[in-house]
């Protein structure tokens, strides 16, 4: 990917937080294709593993599975980034735990599950590092969400409403922390496959012919945009939900 000189996240380093998912390993590799040193943290191994894989030797410094939304798992995260004693310059959070349910049947323990993996590890890991990005005077942030956020579905009342959490906090972030120097913005996205699907076979699903671009999403599209939230260049943008989705969030 070609980085313009504005855009360079040369010499940075990025702490990329995800739950898991096909789209994290393009997120680390398009930071480090920008320039920074990404280290991952992930709730399983292999989401892990998949982060690691996808960068090179200089674009690695490794990472730790750890669950973000228990203080020992954010105890552990603490421990093995501080081994690298090196100062975080920018926070990605990809929290997008699908949970997909009828209301009716969502018992409590489903609901605190979902809030808990998606809302409640975002705020602790960006309290931790926010408050780091604070003392040095500067800091990206960004938050990936779904477009729910903003829109409703049917059977996805406790995801949509984690999403929505997420953007929230974004907002009141970019309020409370801009005059640091922290820049927190929101990455959203639609309907998206890591895999390459024929077109046509694409457009065989209603969906996809919903979306006003008519294809789906491919993790490839977010990166351009990443890092320029993340970079020198974000510095009048925060507090912003700005979505990659091929036109479906404008849809009513």
């Amino acid at each position: 990917m070609p980085v313009l000189p504005e855009f360079s996240l040369s010499g940075r380093i990025a702490v990329l937080a995800t739950a898991g998912g096909d789209q994290a390993p393009w997120l680390a590799r398009a930071l480090a294709e920008a320039g920074a040193s990404v280290f991952a943290v992930a709730r399983r191994q292999p989401h892990l593993d998949a982060i690691v894989e996808a960068l090179d030797r200089d674009g690695a410094l490794g990472g730790v599975v750890a669950d973000m939304a228990t203080p020992s798992g954010l105890g552990q995260f603490v421990e093995a980034l501080d081994r690298h004693n090196r100062p975080v310059d920018i926070l990605v959070n990809d929290a997008r735990s699908m949970f997909a349910q009828p209301i009716g049947e969502i018992t409590l323990d489903d609901w605190d599950t979902v809030l808990s993996r998606n809302l409640k590890a975002t705020f602790l890991i960006t309290q931790e590092i926010g408050r780091r990005m604070v003392e040095r005077g500067y800091g990206r942030i960004v938050n990936v969400v779904s477009e729910l956020a903003e829109r409703g579905m049917i059977n996805g009342s406790a995801f949509a409403a984690s999403q929505a959490g997420v953007l929230s906090l974004t907002r009141c972030l970019a309020l409370e922390w801009g005059r640091h120097n922290i820049r927190v913005n929101a990455l959203g996205t639609g309907l998206f496959t890591a895999e390459d699907v024929p077109l046509d076979v694409q457009q065989e699903d209603l969906l996809v012919r919903y979306t006003p671009l008519r294809r789906m999403g491919h993790p490839r599209d977010i990166g351009p945009l990443l890092v320029y939230l993340c970079s020198e260049a974000c510095d009048y943008t925060t507090g912003q939900p700005v979505y990659v989705d091929g036109g479906l969030n404008a849809r009513p």
